[in-house]
């Protein structure tokens, strides 16, 4: 295994642990904040846990909370 996929599997679990990308930045050494964002792509559970605001808007019309 290279460094280059211990650091993105590591920046990639704590994007799963909901670990702000910010800290990630400082954590790999990173100055530009893109430069995270291009290396720690997006966690699958990332991208379920959006809430689009179409779901939001009919959680509030079926009386439900928006921010479950």
């Amino acid at each position: 295994m290279s460094p280059h996929t211990l650091r993105h599997s590591f920046a990639t679990h704590l994007l799963e642990q909901d670990v702000d990308i910010r800290v990630i930045q400082v954590l790999l050494g990173h100055s530009k904040l893109d430069t995270t964002a291009l290396y720690a792509r997006v966690a699958t559970k990332t991208i379920r846990a959006v809430t689009s605001p179409l779901e939001k808007l009919q959680l509030l019309m079926e009386g439900g909370n928006p921010g479950d």
